[in-house]
């Protein structure tokens, strides 16, 4: 492992360090990556093996129509009051899998991984047991009472995704140091290319106001670089042909013509980009309990609930009579008891501390650097650009004169 990818490794470990500038290629690299967890933080965004989510104005159209096709069921099913139980539930259920097809599928595939008992599961169990309690003798018909279960829902995950979308664009606004194309020399022309698809030992001509592509080597001409998204530092950094310079600092004035070095991917920019998105693994101690809280909480909550449906109405001594309204209490049961608001409302506070911090400039790298902020008393700063701009003015004059013929001008200076 390379002295830069082991001070990388320890930078994402400690969450915390402040970068150090010497004009070198290898120190600035160090310093950029230093930064993005220094005067830096990362955000918790979805890990890459978690479920891709629907998008909150998918999740919305979703939403708006299923209302529409529930408020129709519900009409067709009043004007026509004669419709066998099953033909109530045939139209009903278009609604239903409407409003609940993603809900249905990830507790499928929670069933398939061995993940059994999750909010998705419980909110499957008590909606089909919703619509299905018509059909027990003494039930009654409840068919919009389960689409509506699935639709709050459904809200309560709209607003969950609203919030973190909120979250995620703060990050990403704060990180946009990762430019989309990359002019590449090919076949004696430039070509506009997505920088994913430029190769190492390949040219890429930047000019003045673009952001650099991927790490290289500079072959042709001299520049200023600022360096800022990456170091914090606000003096440009001059560059000449021999000179290493890094992806994510913007080219300033001169034309450069640089071989890449390094892959995309590969580069600091993304990396830096990847050490914020992915580390939601890094958990707060609050995160850890709640997901081990929810893991013993939902078998005993499902198990409650199979016990509230079935002991009551056998003791009775009249199981029939009294099934349906037990399995009705215990579908209520399960639907109070569920964990979801605990085990979303704890990730989605640290989520939304990260991004309102990353709305002020602050990356903070993962929640359970956020637990440690707040039991700091006190913070080292050690460079400009962290907390400043780097750009001074004269705020005051404090001119000093012995002489007895010495006059001083308005400007403080001496006549």
């Amino acid at each position: 492992m390379s002295d830069i990818d082991q001070r990388m490794k320890n930078a994402e470990e400690s969450g915390a360090g402040a970068p150090e500038n010497n004009g070198a290629a290898e120190s600035a690299e160090a310093d950029a990556k230093k930064a993005a967890v220094g005067s830096a933080v990362s955000g918790p965004q979805a890990a890459p093996d978690e479920e891709e989510e629907m998008d909150p104005k998918h999740k919305l159209i979703q939403i708006i129509v299923s209302t529409a096709l529930l408020i129709l069921a519900a009409v067709i099913t009043k004007l026509n009051p004669d419709l066998a139980m099953w033909q109530k539930l045939l139209i009903f259920l278009v609604p239903y899998f409407a409003a609940g097809f993603d809900v249905l599928k990830e507790a499928g595939e929670g069933i398939g991984h061995g993940e059994v008992f999750n909010e998705d599961f419980l909110m499957v169990v008590a909606t089909i047991g919703a619509l299905l309690i018509g059909f027990v003798p003494g039930g009654s018909e409840n068919f919009a009472e389960a689409v509506f279960v699935m639709l709050f829902f459904q809200v309560g995950e709209l607003f969950e995704g609203i919030a973190e979308g909120n979250s995620s664009r703060a990050v990403s606004q704060l990180l946009d140091i990762r430019p989309d194309t990359a002019n590449v020399e090919r076949g004696g022309s430039v070509q506009v290319v997505n920088p994913a698809d430029v190769r190492i030992g390949e040219t890429v001509v930047i000019k003045p106001g673009e952001k650099v592509p991927m790490d290289g080597t500079v072959i042709e001409g001299k520049s200023s670089l600022n360096t800022v998204a990456l170091t914090g530092e606000s003096a440009p950094r001059d560059v000449e042909e021999g000179d290493m310079i890094l992806s994510g600092c913007v080219n300033e004035s001169g034309v450069l013509r640089v071989r890449v070095t390094k892959e995309f991917g590969e580069s600091t920019a993304s990396k830096i980009l990847d050490l914020v998105e992915n580390a939601s693994g890094k958990k707060s101690k609050s995160e850890k309990f709640i997901a081990r809280f929810a893991k013993v909480y939902t078998p005993i909550v499902v198990f409650s609930a199979v016990f509230v449906a079935f002991i009551p109405p056998l003791a009775s001594g009249n199981f029939t009579a009294n099934f349906a309204s037990w399995l009705i209490r215990a579908l209520t049961f399960l639907i109070v008891s569920c964990p979801c608001a605990l085990v979303v409302s704890v990730p989605l506070a640290f989520f939304g501390g990260i991004g309102a911090a990353s709305k002020n400039g602050v990356l903070i790298k993962g929640s359970g650097f956020m637990d440690s902020l707040a039991q700091t008393d006190t913070i080292v700063f050690d460079k400009t650009g962290t907390l400043t701009k780097g750009v001074f003015e004269v705020t005051t004059l404090h001119p000093e004169c012995d002489a007895p013929d010495c006059t001083v001008s308005p400007l403080g200076i001496r006549r």
